[in-house]
């Protein structure tokens, strides 16, 4: 298992993703094991349409990707599950049925490393309904994207060239990629926070004059100073999926 996140609407449920290519949900309060797979052939849900029951139903060997799974996050309101994996895509299920929304993201993310990618959704109280922003490391950079249209609505890309050089804890110096390895929300309507593998935590929005963007959790590289904050970049993308005004800051 590469990684897991648990429901916000039943704290008992887990979901679970393998190197085998598989998304699982548990109930925890069960010794009985898997209570679903999910499926990326099945468009119509285990429950199928009435959902009472009758419908498809999940095949033992069903798999979410067709390589292993390290992204998992649910909406707020637990009523979609996004999946990540090593065959670069992702995708969007819907948690109540198991079935596959289809929102296609195109091959954009580029993701192949052993390590968990992180999956930032918009809170539900940002977005109107049928709306959301999915926030997924990239390459050198952060995707923006409708969750359940999987339309790039804006690339964050980190500045400075594409490697970095940070010190060692055993002395000396090693290159290493730019990439993103952590998202958070600074707060409501305040914007977005990143960490990475150069050392660096950005805040992306607006900010009040004389503030810098980075502050690196040890020492400030000299290419990193007087960098600023990018203003407004999520303030376009916020407002089209709202349909309001959000003023950061």
């Amino acid at each position: 298992m590469l990684t897991a996140a648990w429901s916000p609407r039943n704290e008992n449920i887990l979901a679970s993703g393998g190197t085998d290519g598989t998304v699982r949900l548990w109930d925890v309060r069960k010794a009985s094991g898997t209570l679903r797979l999910l499926d990326l052939e099945d468009s119509v849900g285990v429950l199928g349409h009435d959902g009472r029951g009758r419908g498809a139903t999940a095949r033992a060997s069903a798999k979410a990707h067709n390589a292993a799974v390290n992204g998992l996050a649910w909406t707020d309101d637990g009523n979609y599950i996004v999946s990540a994996g090593h065959d670069n895509a992702m995708r969007v299920w819907d948690a109540d049925t198991g079935a596959n929304t289809l929102a296609h993201f195109g091959p954009t993310v580029k993701n192949g490393r052993l390590e968990t990618k992180p999956l930032l959704l918009s809170p539900g109280e940002w977005t109107r309904p049928g709306g959301g922003l999915l926030l997924v490391p990239n390459e050198g950079e952060v995707l923006v994207a409708e969750l359940l249209e999987g339309r790039i609505l804006r690339r964050l890309r980190l500045p400075g060239p594409r490697e970095a050089v940070v010190r060692a804890r055993a002395g000396g110096e090693r290159r290493v990629g730019r990439r993103v390895t952590s998202l958070a929300w600074r707060g409501v309507g305040q914007g977005l926070v990143s960490g990475g593998t150069d050392g660096v935590v950005r805040v992306w929005g607006p900010m009040e004059e004389g503030e810098v963007d980075e502050v690196e959790e040890k020492e400030k590289g000299e290419e990193e100073k007087g960098e600023k904050r990018k203003r407004n970049v999520l303030d376009e993308v916020f407002k089209e999926l709202t349909g309001k005004k959000i003023t950061f800051g």
